[in-house]
């Protein structure tokens, strides 16, 4: 069960939760809107996105870079 269907799920019995205190506290319920089922097989799975070590590494030279910059221009 993917995400959107959990979400799915919740949105639909806290909808039948507020018409039922609606209707316990003598109010009528408002219309409420209907949420549709999302299609399973049109939904494609996000694929993860890994970062190489030499990304990781890159990522961490230019981050040291930066902390420098800002700790000389901070020390001025």
């Amino acid at each position: 069960m993917g995400v959107s269907e959990i979400l799915i799920q919740i949105d639909r019995e806290i909808a039948q939760l507020q018409h039922a205190r609606a209707l316990l506290g003598g109010k009528v319920a408002p219309a409420t809107k209907k949420v549709a089922a999302a299609p399973a097989a049109k939904k494609k799975a996000k694929k993860k996105r890994n970062l190489t070590p030499e990304g990781r590494k890159r990522i961490a030279e230019a981050v040291k870079r930066r902390w420098a910059e800002q700790k000389k221009a901070a020390a001025k």
